[in-house]
């Protein structure tokens, strides 16, 4: 039986579906979870898709299953959700403070935030990758949200959404820095997801041919370590300087090094045995990796 979907396309709809106050502002809202009524919560099981962009803020105990995750929540914990992903709430919830703040994509049109706002690689994380936060930067946190608040709850002039907009960056940039210091202090579990990369690369590489296994990708890495993809990529490039994609081009041309200085075999055929279907493809990411096509670097020998 194919799964069915709850689609939310609009605050308003939001608003509706929650049974909450008419909301003060089209394209942009702040709920008090703690004020919903539990009949009017989202159902045990029931999948969930949001027009738009949502940030989750909880202290309690709960489980949310977003993904193929599940998540339990404990005190100060951030939660990002991009358009249209899938969010499946359980009804335990137990929460001790809560709110959610959700903005339309409409807001950001034909501004800056908005052709920037992929670069918050977050809302593309796991719910296991939660931002954890502390009294300290829950409060940072709070002063932004209440901002944004304020500005969509009173009368509208010409300065409103340029005011919205800075304090929805101000908090993004505010939970980047916050990400951040949760690389690090959690330094252990960090330094063990490198160290499983590197093993889980190495050993991909150590394939006597890539023919039928083709070019890994990001996903795979992701996938093998129970990680979303924009996580992992995020947290090599803050303990190494290079993103998982890097990490594979690079793995990838030491050992096409390898091939070319300790094989006869053709440039095509050294492409096909790393699992490229284009050999021009190859001599591409070579040389813009050593700055020499694979001819020339073997020439070099």
């Amino acid at each position: 039986m194919s799964n069915k979907y709850v689609d939310i396309e609009s605050i308003s709809d939001l608003h509706n579906f929650y049974a909450y106050a008419k909301p003060k502002h089209p394209l942009i809202t702040l709920i008090d979870l703690k004020q919903i009524d539990m009949n009017n919560r989202p159902k045990d099981g029931m999948l969930y898709r949001l027009g738009f962009y949502s940030i989750f803020f909880k202290t309690g105990k709960g489980i949310l299953k977003y993904g193929k995750s599940n998540y339990d929540f404990d005190e100060g914990s951030l939660m990002f959700t991009a358009p249209y992903q899938v969010i499946s709430p359980h009804v335990d919830l137990s929460l001790e403070e809560g709110w959610g703040l959700f903005f339309h994509p409409d807001i950001l049109n034909r501004k800056e935030l908005g052709s920037r706002i992929s670069e918050y690689s977050f809302f593309q994380y796991d719910s296991n990758e939660a931002l954890h936060i502390s009294d300290e930067e829950k409060e940072l946190i709070k002063v932004c949200v209440e901002n944004i608040k304020r500005e969509y709850s009173q009368n509208i002039d010409k300065h409103t959404l340029q005011l919205i907009l800075s304090n929805i960056e101000l908090l993004l940039n505010y939970c980047n820095r916050f990400y951040d210091r949760q690389f690090f202090t959690r330094a252990k579990i960090s330094n063990d997801i490198v160290q499983r990369f590197e093993k889980s690369l190495k050993e991909y590489f150590a394939q006597d041919t890539l023919i039928k296994a083709g070019l890994p990708d990001v996903k795979y890495f992701a996938a093998k370590l129970n990680l979303s993809a924009n996580y992992l990529s995020d947290l090599l490039n803050k303990y190494t300087g290079k993103t998982t994609q890097e990490h594979i081009h690079l793995k990838l041309v030491d050992k096409a090094k390898s091939l070319l200085w300790g094989s006869e075999m053709s440039i095509s055929e050294i492409a096909y045995e790393l699992g490229f279907e284009h050999p021009s493809h190859f001599t591409k990411l070579f040389k813009s990796k050593i700055g020499q096509t694979p001819k020339a670097f073997r020439n070099l020998n």
